[in-house]
């Protein structure tokens, strides 16, 4: 596996564990065959039309059964959107981690006003408008204005997270551990997907809940323990695609001077330092009064994030066996459009 012959995937397997329940969709094939039929061979085809083996790639990740680990309950219409929006991000985080910083803050610019409603997809130059316009859209029938406005708000964080990791890897600079830490939380995507839980349950929290500082706090926690199993998962990817001056593992390893056997042995324990507090707070959640029970259940989904995401990611081709997209595919990509 590297130099050191140590093995990562063996340490996720064994050392990053989840005390929460892993459940999975049953519609996870129906939405695959959507996904690879209907979006990546159809509706987003032009994208990739003249390289089948990037299309192949993207089928291979199986974003459906990713989605299906993390909204297990979702009724089929519901999972629909939550499924388009897992292969915006693979898109998204494939097109745009090669370019220019200022690329990135029209293409924010751009996508968040699709999401908001200010920009028919039509009107937008940007490669996957149309994939943001169908997606609003979806949202539409099942979450209200001010749910989709937080989620979008999400969406923003991510871009911005994108953004600064592109400074890092054209500067060729590493952050801090801390603002490293800081700068995954959004760019790992996972803040969106938490808001969309009321897609899933179709109970929709009033804002005073997701301002709440506990709340606010576990939802970071989550991210962070994504970050952190992602980061071992995915390093001998990013030392493959020279995205190491964002990877976690990596800026340990700089910082501390340590072997990348210490370095993910103490991406461990920050992990799981973050999975007791996030356990901690789970089981004292502060009186949420009538809303209680629905706080209680959104919080339990949370945890299923986490099980879900080591069960299908130890998985998954994508980091496992070297098989996601050449940097210069993407950067000729970008050219062209």
């Amino acid at each position: 596996m590297s130099n050191e012959n140590f093995n990562t995937l063996e340490l996720l397997h064994r050392k990053f564990r989840y005390p929460f329940p892993t459940l999975k969709n049953p519609y996870a094939d129906q939405l695959q065959e959507i996904t690879e039929h209907q979006w990546i061979d159809g509706e987003y085809l032009w994208l990739y039309e003249k390289n089948p083996d990037v299309r192949r790639k993207y089928k291979k990740t199986k974003t459906a059964h990713i989605a299906a680990q993390w909204f297990p309950t979702a009724s089929v219409e519901r999972f629909k959107p939550i499924c388009r929006l897992m292969l915006w991000t693979l898109y998204n985080d494939d097109l745009y981690e090669e370019s220019e910083p200022d690329d990135i803050d029209y293409v924010h610019l751009q996508s968040i006003a699709i999401l908001n409603g200010e920009l028919s997809a039509a009107q937008s130059p940007i490669p996957l408008g149309s994939m943001l316009g169908s997606l609003r859209q979806e949202l539409q029938q099942f979450i209200p204005q001010e749910s989709i406005s937080r989620f979008t708000q999400m969406i923003s964080r991510y871009f911005n997270g994108l953004k600064t990791e592109v400074q890092y890897k054209k500067n060729k600079t590493f952050p801090t551990i801390t603002e490293c830490i800081a700068l995954r939380e959004d760019s790992i995507c996972l803040y969106p997907f938490l808001q969309l839980t009321e897609v899933e349950t179709g109970v929709i929290l009033p804002p005073e809940i997701h301002a709440h500082p506990v709340i606010r706090r576990l939802q970071a926690l989550a991210c962070h323990l994504v970050t952190f199993f992602n980061e071992v998962q995915s390093v001998m990817k990013d030392e493959a695609t020279e995205s190491i001056y964002y990877n976690i593992v990596k800026v340990i390893q700089h910082e501390r001077q340590m072997s990348l056997k210490e370095a993910c042995l103490e991406d461990l324990r920050l992990h799981n330092e973050d999975l007791k507090e996030f356990i901690t707070l789970q089981a004292s959640l502060p009186d949420f009064g009538e809303w209680q029970d629905a706080v209680v259940n959104w919080v339990h989904y949370m945890s299923m994030v986490l099980s879900g995401w080591k069960n299908i990611s130890t998985k998954l081709a994508r980091y496992n066996a070297m098989e996601f997209p050449d940097a210069e595919e993407m950067k000729n990509k970008l050219n062209q459009i």
